[in-house]
């Protein structure tokens, strides 16, 4: 069986952290991904490390590592690799792999184009702020 586990970067802000845990709950419930589970690298529980656990408890075999990141950083480049090296040790009957991060992805201009006509025509995205 193969297990998701979301990657997020984890935040101050516990609402942050809980919209990591909806997208990944509705990411499961679209994609009929019965074994999903969201992870953070600080600051939100739960970690890859625990996430991982929780998936093989239900039976993984296979997991697959899906950067909840817009970009490849530091945390991409040096931080997930390491943590999947050591959870590849703890698991060696896994198979873990990671995915790419979001950037590059064809449907990000759609979305970002979605955004930007909801704010010229007055829509949702122009009301709302980021703080």
């Amino acid at each position: 069986m193969t297990g998701i586990a979301i990657f997020g970067h984890g935040s101050s802000v516990e609402t942050a952290n809980q919209g990591v845990r909806d997208f990944t709950a509705q990411l499961g419930r679209r994609g009929e991904f019965p074994l999903i589970e969201p992870s953070f690298l600080e600051l939100g529980q739960p970690d890859l490390p625990e996430a991982v656990r929780r998936l093989v408890d239900q039976g993984a075999t296979r997991i697959i590592v899906i950067p909840y990141f817009l970009t490849v950083g530091i945390h991409l480049k040096r931080d997930l690799p390491r943590i999947v090296a050591e959870l590849r040790l703890i698991h060696c009957s896994v198979r873990i792999e990671i995915t790419e991060p979001m950037d590059g992805h064809p449907a990000l201009v759609d979305v970002l184009l979605d955004r930007a006509k909801e704010a010229i025509h007055g829509g949702s995205g122009a009301a709302s702020t980021v703080d």
